[in-house]
């Protein structure tokens, strides 16, 4: 835990931190899905670097080429020059990821985060169009960025701007009306009356799985939908995958689901593969607009991220056993949760592959369990407007044993925040168990 030893994260650092309020230990190694903290105090991670850790800490598979790549003396910061490193990333990433999904995409690399992708992408539509609004939804999370908070639905987040966040506009997710008002009445309507005062936006940007908004889930159907209505009005659709995609919801790209094509995919967290910080930006080529150097950043060429990139498209991305796994243990989390839900009167459960939530009618719990499932060794973190889900990521390459441990972590806290005492017993899926 934190001592006077380590109270200069208190006297430098700024107040802006978040995370070391919520764990307040300090860690130092971290390997698979496990961090040990300076007591030696090992942590279950269940947070995976908010996404960006889909393959785990220090994943061995990546690790020895990145060593290999570094000892050779490869470059390490490269802008958009042209290097041996991205030349193989790009052949890896049109061969195994664009090739059997029958995608044609060009590939951007803006500044190494997510929300630059989404800087880039909201540009790149209102270069393309003409046109100056963004559609995006409630609930929504895109960045920090002033671009993206724009987009974003979060109160307090687009409070930090100090600006009018301006040429956006915010239309009702899937279920936002508890399945009481029809899907877009009110999106169709307004586009298409002429008097209706709302100009023709440039692009809507759309999460299919709102993370950071509470794990909701936007349905297949509702997803097509939304692509036929912009298709139909000459509107261009972003899907921002920078923490769904690469995995998470199951297939590469969460959106694979709805049998949909976006327009413009951006990408960032775990397209690193090892952490690394790395972005793209995808779009159909009739789209490449851009003068030379138009959107650029100094980090746009991390080349040691790209070669850990390319070492995980290739290995894991050559097959569907990935997918096929995060599918399988997604199953056992909503089986556990679900248990769980059922047993307690007061919360609900949603999720998609490996991002899960469990949502409490009272959002204070929510923070209780985190803090006790901290205690407990689990790293778990809170989302949603009112932060009342308690969400899931654990890294893909989790293995049954460590999942199940961490679903009983989970289910101890949750029974000791709920009843006031730990009394409620869970085994994993795999043991049979049910919640007595």
């Amino acid at each position: 835990m934190i001592t006077a030893e380590t109270t200069v994260f208190e006297s430098l650092e700024s107040n802006v931190r978040g995370y070391c309020r919520a764990w307040p230990t300090v860690f130092t190694t971290a390997k698979g899905t496990w961090l040990r903290d300076e007591d030696g105090k090992d942590y279950l991670d269940f947070f995976a670097g908010a996404g960006a850790l889909n393959y785990g800490h220090n994943n061995p598979v990546l690790k020895q080429p990145l060593l290999d790549y570094i000892a050779s003396d490869g470059i390490t910061h490269g802008l958009d020059m042209s290097t041996a490193a991205k030349r193989t990333l790009l052949e890896t990433l049109r061969d195994t990821v664009f090739a059997p999904r029958d995608l044609d995409y060009k590939v951007q690399f803006p500044g190494p985060t997510g929300a630059n992708a989404v800087e880039a992408a909201l540009k790149l539509a209102r270069k393309v169009t003409g046109r100056e609004t963004i559609l995006s939804f409630t609930n929504a999370f895109h960045g920090m960025t002033l671009g993206a908070l724009s987009v974003t639905g979060n109160a307090a987040k687009r409070a930090g701007a100090g600006v009018p966040l301006v040429h956006a506009a915010h239309m009702p997710y899937d279920g936002y009306f508890d399945n009481t008002t029809a899907d877009f009445q009110w999106m169709e309507r307004v586009l298409d009356d002429t008097s209706s005062g709302f100009d023709r936006p440039a692009a809507v940007i759309v999460e299919t799985v709102q993370g950071e908004g509470g794990v909701n889930v936007a349905r297949a159907e509702w997803l097509r939908h939304l692509a036929t209505l912009c298709e139909a009005r000459e509107i261009l659709l972003i899907v921002d995958d920078v923490q769904m995609g690469c995995g998470r919801t199951g297939p590469f790209f969460s959106f694979e689901v709805a049998g949909i094509t976006p327009d413009i995919v951006t990408l960032s967290k775990s397209i690193g593969g090892y952490g690394l910080p790395m972005a793209l930006v995808l779009f159909k080529p009739g789209l490449d607009q851009w003068s030379p150097g138009e959107h650029n950043g100094t980090f746009r060429g991390n080349n040691p991220a790209f070669v850990t990139a390319q070492t995980a498209l290739q290995h894991y991305w050559s097959d569907d056993a990935l997918e096929n796994a995060t599918q399988d243990k997604g199953t056992r989390i909503a089986q556990s949760l679900g248990e769980v839900a059922d047993h307690f009167p007061g919360l609900s459960t949603r999720g998609r592959g490996l991002v899960h939530g469990i949502a409490f009618d009272d959002p204070s719990q929510a923070g209780k369990v985190c803090q006790v499932a901290f205690e407990r060794g689990l790293l778990v973190e809170t989302s949603g407007s009112t932060d009342e889900v308690v969400k899931l990521l654990p890294p893909l390459t989790i293995t049954d044993e460590e999942l199940d441990h961490g679903l009983q972590l989970l289910t101890s806290a949750i029974d000791t925040v709920c009843t006031g005492w730990g009394r409620l017993h869970h085994r994993g899926p795999a043991e049979g168990g049910e919640l007595q």
